[in-house]
C-alpha cells in the first residue's frame, strides 16, 4: 500500500513481507529514460563533418563512379544496333504527296523489301523490335481503354464500360476490348540471308506474369478488327489471348512518345559484311498522326540493350565528386593558416591579459 509523507511525495510501504521496489524509484527511472529519448541524448553516432572527412567521401564517390560508368559504357557500346527507318521508304513514288491514302488504300500492294549491311559480328540470340515515334501510347483515354478483368475470363464478363468508345463491332462485344487492343501493331517482317530464310522466333517474348496471370488460358478473340481503325491488327480466333504474345506486348503500354517493342529472336549468328534481305507488309498506319516506324536488330550484353545514358551520368557524377573534392582541398588549404595566425594570436592577447 501507499503511505504519502508530510512533504507531499508518496512511498511505497512493503507489505506482508514482499520486497517491493520503492514507486519513486521507478517513476525516476521511466521518467529520466522518457526525457532522454524526447531530448535525443542517448548513445548515437554522431559523424563530425570535418572538412577531411568531406574531402575523402568525394573523392572516393569519385573513385568508384568513374570506373563504373566507364564500364557501363564500355558494355553499351559493344551491343551491336542496326537501325532502319522505313515508313516513307516504303511508300510508292507515286503516293509520296499522299501516304495516308496509300496507306488506307486496300488495292495498293504493302510488301516492301530492302537490304541491310551487317557491319559487326552479332552473336545469337538477335532481338528484333519495331520502334514508333510521336505515339502517345501514355495519353489518358487510351491507357484507361481496356477490360483487365476481360483479358482474364473472356466474354462471362459482361461490364466492359472501361473499353469505351470500343466495347462492342456490329452490335457484338469484342473480345479483347479497348483502343490499347484495337490499334495493335500489324506490321510483319521476314529475313532473308542468302538463299535461306532466318527462322524468326516470336514465343517468350512477353513477361511471364503477363502470360500467366493477365490473360486468360481460355479466352479467344472474339470479333476482333479487320484492319479499319489503324493498321488492321488480326488475331486467330482459334488461339487463347496467353498465346498471342505480340498483344501482350503491344498491351504494356509504353510511358514515352518514342518506344521500341520486342518483335522476336533470331536464334543464330550474323556476321560482319553479311547482308540481310528483309522482306515485311507495311500496314500499320503512322502516317495520319506524323508518326515514324523504324526496324531494330540489336544484342545485348550484361546489362541489356545499347543505352549510353547511365554510363555517362555516372561519369559526370564521379567527375564532378572528383572536382568538389579538389576545390575542398584547395579551400582548405587556403584557410588553414590563417586560423593559425587567429588562434596564436587569441592565445597571446590572453596571455598578456
Amino acid at each position: 500500500m501507499k503511505s504519502m509523507d508530510l512533504d507531499g511525495s508518496s512511498s511505497l510501504v512493503a507489505s506482508e513481507g514482499s520486497g517491493s521496489v520503492p514507486a519513486g524509484h521507478v517513476q525516476a527511472r521511466r521518467h529520466t529514460a522518457f526525457y532522454r529519448f524526447t531530448q535525443q541524448s542517448l548513445p548515437a553516432c554522431k559523424p563530425v563533418l570535418t572538412p577531411t572527412w568531406v574531402i575523402s567521401v568525394f573523392l572516393l564517390m569519385g573513385i568508384i563512379f568513374i570506373p563504373v560508368g566507364l564500364l557501363v559504357l564500355h558494355a553499351s557500346h559493344s551491343v551491336a544496333e542496326i537501325v532502319y527507318r522505313y515508313d516513307t521508304e516504303c511508300v510508292p513514288a507515286s503516293y509520296k504527296n499522299n501516304m495516308v491514302a496509300y496507306i488506307k488504300d486496300s488495292s495498293v500492294p504493302k510488301l516492301c523489301s530492302f537490304s541491310i549491311k551487317v557491319n559487326k559480328t552479332m552473336k545469337a540470340p538477335i532481338y528484333i523490335y519495331y520502334q514508333l515515334d510521336n505515339y502517345y501510347q501514355n495519353h489518358r483515354r487510351y491507357v484507361k481503354s481496356r477490360s483487365d478483368k476481360q483479358l482474364v475470363h473472356g466474354l462471362a464478363y459482361n461490364d466492359t464500360s472501361s473499353c469505351k468508345p470500343l466495347q462492342s463491332h456490329n452490335g457484338l462485344p469484342i473480345v479483347p476490348c479497348g483502343l490499347i487492343a484495337w490499334s495493335l501493331f500489324n506490321d510483319t517482317y521476314k529475313f532473308v540471308l542468302g538463299k535461306s530464310e532466318l527462322k524468326v522466333n516470336r514465343k517468350n517474348i512477353a513477361w511471364e506474369s503477363d502470360r500467366e496471370h493477365k490473360f486468360g488460358k481460355h479466352v479467344y478473340p472474339f470479333n476482333f478488327q479487320n484492319g479499319s481503325l489503324i493498321g488492321g491488327g488480326n488475331l486467330d480466333p482459334n488461339i487463347p489471348l496467353s498465346d498471342h504474345e505480340d498483344l501482350i506486348v503491344w498491351m504494356r503500354t509504353a510511358a514515352l512518345p518514342s518506344f521500341r517493342k520486342l518483335y522476336g529472336r533470331i536464334e543464330e549468328d550474323l556476321h560482319a559484311d553479311d547482308v540481310l534481305a528483309i522482306k515485311l507488309m507495311n500496314n500499320y498506319n503512322t502516317y495520319s498522326f506524323g508518326g515514324t516506324k523504324k526496324l531494330v536488330i540489336s544484342t545485348s550484353s550484361w546489362l541489356g540493350g545499347r543505352n549510353d545514358f547511365l554510363g555517362c551520368a555516372y561519369i559526370f557524377v564521379g567527375s564532378s565528386s572528383l572536382l568538389v573534392s579538389i576545390f575542398f582541398t584547395l579551400l582548405h588549404m587556403k584557410s588553414r593558416p590563417f586560423r593559425e595566425i587567429n588562434f596564436s594570436s587569441r592565445n597571446k592577447s590572453s596571455s598578456t591579459d
